[in-house]
């Protein structure tokens, strides 16, 4: 229906190369193969050893190219020898897309966009670039903000916050393949960069929020796939890190995020590196599903903790979807009910948004309401919602009061 320019007027990405070790190492590698006769082939200027799933799936079409069958001959690893550096080239040509003269940009595609049509808003994580995209007009989508990091090297997925204030981009950093999470790399290299979005549709970079628990060197590790939690009043997300397991972190406060939860089983094989580890891990109806690249599906649970309490959990669960697809990501309402009044409560006692006689009085006239009969519950509800439109006042956390007096009344 339209071809939009969003890409239209930007500059060449800063972006990264490899650690000091990496590089070393990947020097070496590349010596050994060309002294032991192996797959070589130049990308972007510079020298690569192909991979052994590459290289073999190429022989096995060489192979059936002349209708051969069984293993690759000598002949045909000759062919591929000849033919690799032209085969890459045009993988190369076909990603990068089409290209206008003197463009700079070295992609013009996207590896995931992110729509949230409640704010009418996209993420696109564009390989170079965090892109933020206007689409209340389906038709003729409008970049509104673009922006780039020397400390991410690919721009891989994007995930907003409930109300549309944040965004959150994922960096690839080695696609996903490489152990990328060891107590030796940059914190802030493979990581999520938090953004706040102004009034005026721009981003403001805040901070980097990557797997706190370092990974050895057999586990390929970096940001990928996830999701939000409807934990009211907050904003936490669910996300795999390949076999840096599944990490849940709370970024309410943009500059300083913070794990809550996590899981990690280790490394699937303890001496070498095996592709492995949580492609995805999604929140869906109670639970987060996580799928594993070599063992299956994961469903986990989340439990309470000293950052997170039973009963924001509960009222977590209270948000139902009946589908979910992630790139069109869905907004979260809570039905009022016991569960998210109580969760607020918790979460005024976390922030001493109410003093402890007044949580402590909150939580026995839920009780007490909540056993009540129907005409003693509407009394003891209302009495205790006056109470609260009171505390607000003086309040440090008074939105957060309001928005609990405001369910407390909507109780049925």
């Amino acid at each position: 229906m339209s071809s939009a320019r969003i890409f239209e007027g930007l500059k060449m990405p800063k972006s990264h190369g490899e650690t000091a070790a990496d590089s070393i190492a990947a020097a070496q590698e590349l010596a050994d193969a060309k002294a032991k006769g192996g797959y070589v082939f130049t990308v972007f200027g510079h020298e690569r050893v192909a991979q052994p799933q590459f290289t073999g799936s190429l022989l096995d079409s060489i192979v059936k190219a002349r209708n051969g069958s069984g293993a690759p001959t000598a002949a045909d690893s000759a062919t591929l020898h000849d033919s690799l550096q032209v085969i890459v080239d045009k993988i190369v040509a076909a990603q990068s897309g089409a290209k206008q003269q003197g463009d700079p940009i070295m992609y013009r595609q996207c590896h995931d966009i992110t729509l949230d049509p409640a704010i009418g808003l996209a993420g696109g994580a564009c390989e170079g670039h965090g892109l933020l995209i206007d689409i209340r007009d389906p038709v003729k989508p409008m970049r509104l903000d673009a922006v780039d990091d020397e400390n991410f090297s690919y721009w891989h997925s994007a995930t907003f916050n409930n109300d549309g204030t944040k965004i959150l981009f994922s960096d690839e950093w080695g696609g996903g393949g490489a152990p990328k999470c060891r107590s030796t790399d940059p914190h802030d290299w493979g990581a999520d960069a938090i953004f706040t979005i102004d009034q005026n549709k721009k981003l403001h970079f805040e901070s980097y929020y990557k797997l706190s628990a370092p990974q050895t060197p057999e586990e390929n590790c970096v940001a990928h796939n996830g999701s939000l939690i409807p934990i009211p009043g907050r904003d936490v997300m669910s996300q795999a890190w390949y076999q840096g397991g599944v990490s849940v972190f709370d970024w309410t406060d943009a500059k300083h995020p913070e794990e809550i939860a996590f899981f990690d089983r280790g490394p699937l094989v303890a001496d070498r590196m095996v592709l492995g580890g949580s492609w995805s891990a999604y929140w869906y109806n109670g639970v987060i599903v996580s799928s594993e690249i070599t063992r299956g599906l994961d469903i986990f649970e989340l439990t309470p903790n000293p950052l997170l309490t039973q009963n924001e959990i509960d009222a977590a669960k209270t948000a139902h979807l009946d589908y979910l697809n992630v790139q069109d990501q869905p907004h979260y309402t809570w039905p009022a009910s016991f569960a998210l009044a109580r969760a607020y409560v918790d979460q005024l006692e976390r922030s001493n948004g109410l003093s402890s006689d007044h949580v402590a009085g909150a939580r026995q006239a839920l009780d007490t309401a909540e056993h009540a009969s129907a005409g003693a519950r509407r009394t003891a509800l209302g009495k205790l919602a006056t109470q609260l439109d009171g505390d607000a006042k003086s309040s440090s956390d008074a939105a957060k009061v309001r928005l609990l007096a405001t369910t407390v009344r909507a109780i049925r």
